[in-house]
């Protein structure tokens, strides 16, 4: 099987192509987007939520603390405290492509 990873690299190229602006202005603006939202999910509030029209939707929630987890490897019981996990949800654009056959 044969993965194609994009980096922010070509993101920038891309961008830069499309609106015909230097690679490096369209990296800057793409590394400004991403801290951003970065910044955003990193907030202390316990439920950050980012919605992108046509895109879908970034959000961040509070986990709850497990005092009785499991290490598949050793079976040893472990206590693994509450924190705050990421998620997303594609929107309908890309999830009617995601669900064509292949």
């Amino acid at each position: 099987m044969i993965i194609k990873t994009f980096t922010k690299r070509d993101i920038a190229n891309e961008v830069a192509r499309r609106k015909g602006i230097s690679t490096r202005k369209a990296l800057k603006y793409i590394d400004e987007f991403f801290t951003v939202m970065r910044e955003y999910l990193c907030k202390d509030h316990p439920y950050v939520r980012i919605e992108v029209r046509n895109f879908g939707v970034f959000e961040s929630k509070p986990t709850k603390a497990k005092p009785r987890a499991r290490n598949p490897r050793t079976n040893e019981e472990i206590y693994v405290p509450a924190h705050k996990k990421t998620r997303f949800k594609p929107g309908k654009i890309i999830k009617s492509y995601l669900r064509r056959p292949i």
